[in-house]
């Protein structure tokens, strides 16, 4: 099996030791234990020295799957499997969905697993454009076009890493139109969803389709990216192949993640309000920036921790990313890691402060090109 490298994470992997300012992180900001234990005003440390570390129960506690559950409108626990993080959940769909004789229709930009993974084992992919003139907008015309005889699912995010494009009710209800016409699976990596109370009360693909098949966890919203959650939500006969597949790859989540998952979502309402003032905090700071600097633009996504910026300079977006981060120290992955170049990711993940002062550092930097 060859697989191409995955350009976001190779770019990560090799700029996110040296840096000052990561104004590219998609997840918000990380808590320690301590804090978490303070949100949720119960002593963690306490209860974790009493966790015998076996196994734990291999497809994930009754407890577990009933908390994930409470973040949809419909499902039993027999639809809800555990993974390694949502990266994980991904893999485990897309191997056990597709094969070398399947179709699939997916969007850029977007997360390059989604359509760069199915590939490496044969199954081929058509990929429906975004419009960034149009708020990211999709063509539900262009995606029923690119249906083939052997087509078997639509592949999205949403809200969508890295533009931040959320499908609306409306844009969801077309989209299964489609699969439902042409008997096509759905599957929607979730990750970034649950954003503000208006987010977390709008329906989950799966709660609007029998065919949809999500993922999602808890490094993005929940702040807790090294606990290694993830999980699959889909019809249940689906899921028993996933659990099926699972003793061949990750046995089980374990005890310590398996209970601390418990913890965070039994508080998921206080831990998202939280998650919500940052993001909100830093969108209002970076429009406010977008006025004041005439070589960048940006389309601010409602929901979602990502969009991408379009700066209108004459240099490809890697050399900047490299030259801007040794020169300042402020670090964003290159659009062209998602095949859009002239953008970069910016994530509303951090502190009012780290935010303001990066941009400013960005402005002064892009100071020297200005004509």
């Amino acid at each position: 099996m060859k697989i191409n490298e995955f350009t976001s994470e190779t770019w990560l992997t090799e700029h996110e030791l040296n840096y000052k300012y990561n104004l590219t992180e998609s997840c918000i900001e990380s808590m320690t234990l301590l804090q978490l234990s303070d949100i949720i005003h119960q002593d963690l440390y306490k209860e974790l020295l009493k966790i015998k570390l076996d196994y734990g129960d291999i497809t994930g506690s009754e407890t577990l799957k009933k908390e994930i559950l409470s973040l949809y409108k419909k499902g039993n626990i027999d639809q809800i499997a555990l993974t390694h993080g949502t990266i994980n959940a991904n893999e485990l769909v897309l191997m056990t969905l597709l094969d070398n004789k399947d179709h699939i229709i997916g969007f850029t930009p977007s997360y390059q697993q989604l359509y760069d993974f199915p590939e490496s084992f044969g199954c081929k992919v058509s990929l429906a454009h975004m419009d960034e003139s149009n708020g990211w907008s999709v063509s539900f015309k262009e995606v029923e076009s690119l249906i083939q005889p052997n087509t078997k699912a639509i592949v999205l995010n949403s809200p969508n890493n890295p533009n931040g494009k959320t499908f609306d009710l409306n844009e969801m209800q077309q989209l299964i139109q489609i699969c439902k016409k042409h008997d096509l699976y759905l599957v929607a990596d979730e990750v970034y969803r649950g954003l503000s109370s208006e987010q977390f009360n709008f329906p989950s693909f799966s709660d609007l389709y029998d065919k949809a098949i999500i993922t999602s966890g808890l490094s993005k919203v929940f702040r807790v990216p090294g606990l290694r959650v993830g999980w699959i939500k889909g019809p249940a006969s689906f899921i028993d192949l996933i659990n099926f597949r699972r003793d061949y790859a990750i046995i089980s989540i374990g005890p310590v993640n398996d209970y601390l998952a418990c913890q965070i979502l039994k508080n998921k309402m206080t831990l998202l309000e939280t998650s919500t003032i940052i993001c909100e905090k830093s969108k209002q700071v970076l429009e406010k920036w977008l006025k004041e600097e005439p070589l960048v633009d940006a389309v601010i996504p409602k929901h979602g921790t990502t969009c991408l910026l379009h700066y209108h300079l004459d240099m490809p977006s890697s050399k900047l990313c490299d030259k801007l981060q040794k020169d300042t120290g402020v670090m964003f992955i290159p659009g062209s890691c998602y095949d859009e170049e002239y953008h970069l990711r910016f994530g509303f993940t951090h502190s009012v402060d780290e935010t303001q002062t990066a941009l400013n550092l960005f402005s002064q930097w892009l100071n020297q090109y200005r004509i």
